[in-house]
């Protein structure tokens, strides 16, 4: 299975998917660890993450994915919403307590 069907795989089996250093127990970087702070505060609870330092497949992978050259990546009922900066706007206008909550 390719590296982009397996990351298909994953986002389409889960509401709320976070792909990040570590996982939210152990965020393993500082952007990781305020993605999980930041869904936390939105009340999100039920989160799947997917530790991308266990394959590099996916570290790589996740990339050209969504497009985006950092992470974490936030996916929400499939959609990418973005990085922790972008949670963080989300956050702070309401946004992301709105999404979540649907």
């Amino acid at each position: 299975m390719s590296v982009q069907k397996t990351i298909q795989d994953i986002v389409s089996s889960h509401k709320v998917v976070l792909f990040m250093k570590g996982d939210k127990r152990f965020p393993q970087c500082g952007f990781s660890s305020r993605a999980v702070q930041i869904l936390a505060a939105a009340g999100c609870t039920d989160f799947h993450t997917v530790n991308v330092l266990m394959d590099e497949g996916i570290r790589q992978g996740i990339k050209e994915f969504a497009n985006w050259p950092t992470i974490p990546q936030l996916y929400v009922n499939g959609e990418f919403l973005g990085g922790s900066d972008i949670m963080l706007e989300m956050f702070e206008a309401g946004e992301l307590q709105s999404l979540l909550a649907e």
